[in-house]
Order: C-alpha cells, then structure tokens, then sequence
C-alpha cells in the first residue's frame, strides 16, 4: 500500500483570512437581507418608491426571518450589522488580496494558463465535475480552470462592483464622488446591481460548499484548516 503524498496547500494567513471572511460574508449576506426586507422591491434609475414599477419584487414581505439578522424585521441593528462586518470584509479581503499578490498567489494559483482556457479544455473540466469525476494524481495538486476563473471572478469582479455600488447608495459618499451616481445609473441602479451581485457571491458560497461536500469533505476542510491536503491517487481524467 503506496503511502498517501501530502502537500502543503494553503498558508497560515491565507487560512485564517478565509475563515475571517467566510464569517463576514455570512453575517453581511443575512444583514443584507434584512435591510432588503425592508423594501423588497428592486428598481432602476435615479428613483424608486411603491408609486413606481418595480424591476423586481421578491414577495410581500421579502425574504424569511431565518435568513435574516437579526430574524425579526429591525432595520436599524441590521445596518448597523451590515456596515460593521461589510468594512470588516473590505480591509480584510484587501489584506488577502495583498498577501496574495506578495506571495505569488495569484500569478502561480490563480491565473490560468493559456491553454487552460482553450473552449475545448473549459468544456471537459465542465463535462467532469457534471459526472462528478474530480482531479486525481498531479492535476489535484493545483486549482482546476473553472475554480481558478470563478475565484478570480468573485476577487476581481463581484467583490469590487458590491463595494461601488454600496459606497453609491451612501448619499454621503455620493457627495464627495458623485460621478458614482452617473457610472451606475442612480442609486436604485446601484442597488439593483449591488442585489444580484451579491446573489451571485451567495450562489458561488452554495457551488463552493456543493464542490467540497462530494471531493472529499475531510481532506477539504483539513487542508484549510491545518494547511496539508492528501493528494488523491491516480491519473488525471
């Protein structure tokens, strides 16, 4: 019986940054929600209000108290909520960006290589994990294409379009930075935007968690918690 090969995949930093942040994006997630409860209609332009045509509207009453924080519908402590652990998030996720960056993380792990992104190559990775059929041997010793482009997605993309839009719902922010207000449409754009982003954050969490769950829960967490992470034996498929 061939001894398992482990390998050291992730930092100290970068594990204690991702479970910092995984409490944050929860907490401002359920925050959020309860701040949306509060008018559970999306609209788009400068304006919004019951008079007006909704984009979208998300039920009566918005969505259930179990999702949100706090359960009962107090908009006031959820702000408070949703501000304090959304700054939290920002100077944290920045502190990973920038370790990340020192470190090579994102040019050696991240960054996926040319012919990575061949259509044909996007195409068998996607084919794979629909027949459950994850990396083994080698090709598990590093990120997959479609976990390298959807974390550079979220890092990249959705995290910094969540932090405009939510400094241009800031009437604040808007007097300082108003040409905020023109890149996004108004402030009902910004928040219709800042919405589905945030969604997209949610459905990523929910694929993330869905991806570890059936590659091997115990050796997934481990390796975020302690750093080692056993390489799966056999061929790359």
């Amino acid at each position: 019986m061939s001894t398992p090969e482990i390998i050291r995949r992730h930092s100290l930093a970068t594990r204690c940054l991702h479970w910092i942040n995984a409490l944050c994006v929860f907490l401002v997630l359920m925050s959020g929600l309860q701040i949306f409860n509060a008018d559970p209609h999306l609209y788009w332009g400068q304006f919004g209000a019951s008079p007006d045509h909704a984009l979208l509207a998300i039920g009566a009453h918005g969505f259930p108290h179990w999702a949100t924080l706090p359960a009962w519908q107090d908009l006031s402590t959820g702000r408070r909520w949703h501000f304090f652990f959304a700054w939290m998030l920002v100077f944290n996720s920045a502190l990973y960006l920038l370790i990340s960056l020192i470190s090579g993380h994102v040019r050696h792990d991240l960054l996926p290589e040319r012919r990575e992104i061949a259509p044909a190559h996007i195409a068998h990775d996607i084919w794979n994990h629909l027949r459950l059929r994850f990396p083994k041997g080698p090709a598990a010793r590093h990120y997959n294409v479609l976990q390298k482009l959807s974390y550079l997605g979220v890092i990249f993309v959705l995290a910094p379009l969540i932090l405009a839009t939510g400094l241009t719902m800031s009437p604040g922010f808007d007097a300082a930075c108003p040409w905020l207000l023109t890149l996004f449409g108004g402030r009902q754009s910004a928040r219709t935007i800042h919405f589905a982003a945030a969604m997209l954050v949610a459905l990523f969490i929910l694929v993330h968690l869905i991806m570890v769950v059936l590659a091997g829960p115990w050796n997934e967490v481990r390796s975020m918690i302690t750093g080692r992470y056993v390489v799966p034996p056999g061929k790359q498929s």
